[in-house]
């Protein structure tokens, strides 16, 4: 069944004008006509075989944006001389960069420094969204790249698994992002998945007590025991049943006021007084929460861009020029 495109670019100019006056919906329309095309079928291509690509590349684009702006910085290869946002601890895990490559091999094949890197993260991770069942949106493009890739930025502003529900909300706030941006984006769990690390604690010694976070449920502590016993263990991030860790819906939040959140932040938003009637609001209307997440992934693509003359086009999405 064909999911029109959520209208939401007019919402959007009222909520988010200043970044968003900077970009244009349509950019390559000239340049490129068929830019959005060929991203989609390579995206299209990669979910037949892999369909966990939406959560990663949700977590690139989640990932780059917050650190000096979506300017693909994270796709930036460490060199001898030179280390890059890649070797920081959070994005250790990060992964989908061969498929960005692929698509800008094939862009510069057609049209040639024309289209950036930050764009094709960008229109990657909408159409991986809409693919796993996500909302179809538009989104503005004309970013471009920069020049800047530093560890020390990614581990120093991205936020850890165990922050406070008010850390969160200051984080998103410093971006011109409200509460129901941040409870909407943290909803993209519903797709992903993660390492016994972030998590472990809470089904055996949360924070030095020796017992279990009393707010886990206790069945999921033990099958999460189970599940971290064996080395290089994860676990999906939405634990409705059955697990579906690549069908985006608003599952996820259902599961965490059934106190089967994973990850320590993930429970804290359904109980918090800040965000658990957001929550309740997602948890009971899927379509909501679809719409607010798409309102939620253009205001994030629009932060801190490089536009006009600032920045670059990379030929390699890997290397400065």
């Amino acid at each position: 069944m064909k999911i029109a495109k959520f209208s939401v670019p007019l919402l959007i100019l009222f909520i988010f004008p200043v970044a968003l006056a900077q970009l244009k919906f349509g950019f390559y329309k000239e340049s490129c006509p068929n830019a959005e095309t060929i991203v989609q079928n390579l995206v299209r291509q990669r979910f037949a075989s892999d369909p966990s690509i939406t959560a990663a590349l949700t977590r690139m684009h989640f990932h780059d944006c917050f650190v000096q702006g979506c300017d693909a910085s994270l796709l930036i290869d460490p060199t001898t001389s030179q280390s890059s946002e890649k070797t920081a601890g959070p994005n250790g895990s990060v992964r989908g960069f061969e498929l960005i490559d692929e698509i800008k091999t094939a862009l510069e094949a057609q049209c040639p420094s024309k289209v950036s890197c930050s764009d094709i993260v960008t229109l990657a991770t909408r159409d991986s969204v809409f693919l796993g069942g996500g909302p179809n949106y538009t989104v503005p493009t004309g970013r471009r790249d920069g020049f800047v890739s530093n560890p020390e930025d990614a581990n120093r502003i991205l936020p850890p698994p165990f922050i406070s529900v008010e850390g969160l909300l200051s984080f998103f706030g410093n971006k011109g992002m409200n509460v129901f941006d941040a409870v909407a984006l943290l909803g993209a769990h519903t797709v992903g998945v993660a390492s016994c690390g972030n998590f472990i604690d809470r089904a055996t010694n949360f924070q030095g007590t020796g017992l279990p976070d009393p707010s886990m449920d206790p069945f999921l502590a033990g099958r999460l025991r189970d599940t971290c016993a064996v080395p290089g263990g994860f676990a999906a991030l939405d634990q409705s049943m059955p697990v579906t860790p690549v069908s985006f819906d608003n599952l996820f939040f259902g599961q965490i006021r059934e106190r089967k959140g994973i990850l320590l932040i993930d429970q804290l938003i359904a109980t918090h007084p800040a965000t658990s009637g957001v929550v309740f609001q997602y948890a009971t209307n899927n379509e909501l929460f679809k719409r607010q997440f798409a309102i939620a992934m253009v205001k994030m693509g629009a932060v801190d861009v490089l536009t006009g003359t600032a920045g670059e086009i990379r030929r390699n999405c890997r290397a400065f020029n």
